[in-house]
């Protein structure tokens, strides 16, 4: 029984959260002996870019190059996926935890009767019963859930897996499926997306601003910073509420949530929302003249200074060191 892995893919490239769970799925494969790991690809992409999955794990690439597709129809994903799914006759689906992902996965859990885990963060324990650790109260804990059906779902949360990158090249080939009319009843009419060269959600470093930058004026320095790191650029609610950054920036429990490798927060105390949105990056740097600030406490590195002083330095060091 093999492993199905989901793959989305923006701008013509495979997304890193993706490959993630290609490389959880083929170390799931080797922990249980379930075979070779199967990715499945919807939409307009290159052969060349998907085979690309072969070195994060995956055996083979599944493309159903129907342009429809491209428009991200939930209803048309899920029956494309689950059709793949009992053509290869796999009994385990693995995708990242997205906003796409998570709607996709809850109608294929349905469609598959299947059983779905989200968040997951570890391998499952197949000692006995099927325990799946997931991270749950926005990162703050861990629960373990058994899955008892025969058909499972792991939504894999972003950052968690150790990305393989020494695989060879995948074989692409292409699906034999046929997707029905009534999967695209739904129509989408328009996109709107957030402006920027990286986007927030997609980040792999991200550099916060908040009050403590004290105007919109001085947003070049958190600019600044970011084009050296080749970051997304965020700030606090009070700063996009005052009109200082647009809202699409704002970062925390009521905006956008990040699970970037770096986060770094400049100016910003740290209040229990924006923490809430922030706690599942895997390095937080603080940056805050107020040795009190809370964000301290939540940080991996913190420089007490003021940012004034301390980002025209930084972000020299970083252009030197490139």
């Amino acid at each position: 029984m093999s492993i199905l892995v989901y793959i989305e893919h923006a701008e013509g490239s495979i997304k890193k959260t993706s490959l993630e769970a290609i490389s959880y799925g083929k170390a799931l494969a080797d922990k249980t002996a379930a075979g070779d790991v199967v990715a499945v690809a919807l939409g307009g992409i290159s052969d060349e870019e998907l085979a690309k999955a072969g070195t994060a794990g995956a055996a083979k690439v599944l493309h159903v190059a129907d342009g429809k597709l491209d428009a991200g129809v939930i209803q048309a994903h899920a029956e494309a996926v689950a059709q793949v799914f009992k053509q290869v006759g796999a009994n385990t689906l693995v995708l990242a935890k997205s906003s796409l992902g998570d709607a996709v996965a809850a109608r294929l859990a349905v469609k598959l009767d299947a059983g779905l885990v989200s968040n997951v963060v570890d391998l499952p324990d197949t000692s006995g019963e099927y325990k799946v650790k997931r991270s749950i109260y926005t990162g703050k804990a861990f629960a373990e859930t058994i899955v008892s059906k025969d058909k499972k779902i792991l939504a894999i949360k972003k950052n968690a897996v150790d990305l393989i990158t020494d695989g060879s090249p995948a074989a692409v080939e292409k699906a034999d499926i046929t997707i029905g009319e009534e999967n695209f009843a739904a129509k989408i009419t328009s996109t709107d997306k957030a402006e920027g060269e990286i986007l927030l959600p997609e980040a792999d470093i991200v550099v916060s601003g908040g009050r403590g930058m004290k105007g919109p004026e001085n947003w070049g320095m958190i600019e600044g910073l970011a084009k050296e790191l080749g970051a997304a650029t965020g700030c606090s609610k009070p700063v996009s509420d005052i009109g200082w950054r647009p809202h699409h920036e704002h970062v925390g429990q009521t905006g956008v949530k990040v699970a970037p490798t770096l986060y770094v927060a400049v100016g910003i105390s740290g209040a229990i929302q924006h923490l809430a949105g922030v706690n599942s990056s895997k390095y937080i740097v603080v940056i805050n003249k107020d040795p009190e600030a809370p964000f301290f406490k939540a940080a991996d590195y913190g420089i007490v200074g003021d940012a004034f002083e301390v980002l025209p330095k930084l972000t020299e060091a970083i252009k030197a060191i490139k």
